[in-house]
């Protein structure tokens, strides 16, 4: 697994919004996504039924991209590795309380074990730019 730099983490904690890309029969899908950086892993949610949980079941292989666009001073990470569905248990828990603490949409819209899962990718390469 690759580390994040000091930096890196300081980054990725200040940003709250990603792209995901996933695909399927040769086909890539992007989407927007929140996450939170947790124990060295990217983390989000998504339903169950979306196009992105559907496509890691059969491909784990994911992408993200972790961006801050201004003219002349961009700054990014792009992360590839393998997805993993957290659905239950303590580290469901885990999860759930630090999204639940940052994001008002948690919040707004609540959910429980087995009704939305967790998505982990255990980083294998990592690239970023503009991060001093």
């Amino acid at each position: 697994m690759k580390e994040f730099t000091e930096n890196e983490i300081s980054f990725l904690n200040s940003i709250e919004e990603a792209r995901v890309a996933s695909s399927h029969d040769k086909i890539v899908h992007v989407k927007p996504i929140s996450f939170l950086m947790i124990d060295g892993k990217i983390v989000f949610a998504t339903d169950y039924n979306t196009r992105t949980l559907n496509n890691i079941k059969t491909n784990p292989n994911i992408s993200i991209v972790i961006d801050k666009y201004n003219p002349g001073n961009h700054k990014a990470i792009i992360v590839q590795g393998i997805s993993k569905m957290i659905e239950n248990g303590k580290i469901f828990q885990k999860y759930y309380d630090l999204f639940y603490k940052k994001f008002a949409w948690v919040r707004k819209e609540p959910w429980k074990e087995n009704e939305a899962p967790f998505v982990t990718i255990d980083i294998s390469n990592k690239v970023s730019w503009g991060i001093n």
